[in-house]
């Protein structure tokens, strides 16, 4: 075999092997999330824009702590707004509907929304480690949300 096809052939059989070590660790990392969290909808509210979040729990035991630093991005990326916002109790493997408000915040300014962090995440046995790994995010409105 020519200099040039070893060369290829190596560098084919490198890349099969970092995409096989990538696809296994995706599918060790891919079980489902113990929390899901979706951003269903947005409308006009008293105060400013109400949200509707939908949250699923698939864990065996219930959060009785669960709060959430979320920051509003502006349609232009600056950050409008910041807040905790606290969605406890969430019971075991149940799915439930938390309505919330983003005070003086019209819905047509809210160009996306950030988890920033976990501001406290608890179960009645203690504090609950790598919460926001646990996390899976969507937003069924136009406005995304993310961590």
């Amino acid at each position: 075999m020519p200099q040039q096809g070893r060369h290829r052939a190596l560098t084919l059989n490198v890349l099969a092997l970092a995409l096989n070590m990538a696809a296994g660790a995706g599918a060790m990392a891919g079980e489902p999330a113990d929390i899901s969290l979706e951003l269903n909808k947005l409308e006009p509210g008293d105060k400013g824009c109400r949200a509707y979040m939908v949250i699923e729990n698939r864990a065996e035991f219930a959060f009785s702590a669960f709060k959430l630093d979320l920051v509003v991005f502006r349609p232009d990326g600056v950050i409008g707004k910041r807040f905790v916002l606290d969605l406890a109790p969430v019971k075991p493997r149940k799915r439930s509907v938390k309505i919330f408000s983003i005070d003086d915040t019209p819905c047509n300014r809210a160009g996306s929304i950030l988890i920033n962090e976990m501001a406290e995440c608890r179960a009645e046995s203690g504090a609950v480690e790598h919460c926001l790994d646990r996390l899976e995010v969507r937003s069924l409105s136009p406005v995304p949300f993310t961590k």
